[in-house]
């Protein structure tokens, strides 16, 4: 894969590179909230770094890792990974999980990109009046079992209830605390020229999912979320590839974004195959006929990995021995340049410049 990847620098234009280069450091001027601001993609990105970090400055550290790990040596304790994350998805029940599994999940992946092992989950609830109990209820019952299934506690909340028409039934807020082994430290600032990117499964199956529950379209498709809890085969990896870079779970913005991130982050390039990135048939099929592209399309139990090449057909192995790994692939490899740019080959045989999530095309997906 090394020699036709590298090669894709030389073919991408030399303007649509600097257009590209000079959209993510624009400044930021939006004058009012949108929809795209909670995309994951680019507007999410640009609030970020251009209002909420300068504004808060020394108060911050950073919002490129999706926990961060904190040293508590001088209280006699080791490392701990710390997160916190808003659910906010519509409709609340979707084939495959809820916002209630979901909001587990997704906080025990964030935990595990760090290396972390998930101990502990704070949720809180901001209902609606009006919302039925049977719902609550069973939105309870499907946190409890996600939970209870990954081995965490749920150790603190809180419940707030809005007047009718101040929210959307129900929003769940999350924070999560897990324990870093002494020695781990896991950051895409790490990643190396020749380190293999791998993708723990196909892409695209929640965002599709919850869409096509929401809108009620006429697709005949039996797609589920992938909505699961990763921090097992994070585990498996980190066993079989010990000096694994990162990890990086791509939900909101997809797969695309979140390797726009992380070359962003370590000021390389990554350059990826469309060929070895597994789709599903129905997926691809759904994203066609709504002029989607599966590589922006948000997933809830896929995990990117980036390693060594020495290492790369170990953590494969361990990869899909998972129950979620079982379609993994290594699709790409990060490369010297040109910096801070994702590079798609595409199955055609060309390539061009895999950008950032432009806008919000699913909204309320997670």
């Amino acid at each position: 894969m090394t020699a036709p990847l590298s090669s894709l620098t030389a073919q991408i234009d030399r303007v649509d590179r600097a257009r590209a280069a000079r959209r993510l450091r624009e400044p930021f001027r939006d004058e009012r909230v949108t929809l795209s601001h909670g995309s994951g993609g680019r507007a999410s990105r640009s609030l970020i770094e251009g209002l909420i970090l300068p504004t808060l400055g020394a108060l911050a550290t950073t919002a490129d890792e999706d926990s961060a790990v904190l040293s508590l040596s001088g209280l006699g304790h080791g490392r701990v990974a710390f997160t916190t994350d808003s659910y906010v998805v519509s409709p609340l029940f979707f084939p495959g999980g809820d916002i209630g599994s979901l909001a587990v999940h997704g906080t025990i992946n964030d935990l595990a990109t760090a290396g972390a092992q998930p101990v502990c989950l704070s949720l809180a609830f901001i209902l609606e009046e009006g919302l039925e109990m049977d719902v609550l209820r069973s939105v309870l019952r499907s946190v409890g079992a996600a939970a209870d299934a990954a081995g965490v506690k749920i150790v603190t909340g809180d419940t707030k209830v809005v007047p009718r028409g101040k929210a959307d039934r129900l929003f769940i807020n999350t924070s999560g605390i897990g324990l870093v082994a002494e020695g781990r430290s896991l950051s895409a600032m790490k990643m190396r020229v020749g380190d293999r990117v791998l993708l723990s499964g196909s892409i695209g199956e929640h965002g599709i999912a919850v869409m096509l529950a929401r809108e009620a379209l006429e697709i005949e498709a039996d797609i589920c979320s992938d909505s699961a809890p990763l921090h097992q085969m994070v585990a498996d990896i980190l066993e079989a590839a010990p000096t694994t870079r990162a990890f990086k779970d791509p939900t909101r913005g997809g797969v695309a974004t979140s390797l726009n991130e992380m070359a962003r982050q370590a000021g390389v390039a990554i350059a990826i195959a469309e060929r070895q990135i597994p789709v599903r048939g129905d997926v691809r099929a759904a994203c066609e006929m709504l002029g989607l592209d599966p590589l922006h399309i948000a997933n809830e139990g896929k995990l990117l990995a980036i390693v060594p090449p020495a290492e790369a057909n170990d953590a494969l192995r361990a990869m899909r021995a998972s129950p979620h790994g079982g379609s993994a692939a290594i699709i790409g490899e990060v490369l010297d340049g040109p910096q801070d740019m994702v590079l798609l080959k595409t199955e055609a045989g060309g390539s061009r410049v895999l950008d950032m999530l432009v806008g919000d095309p699913l909204p309320r997906i997670c």
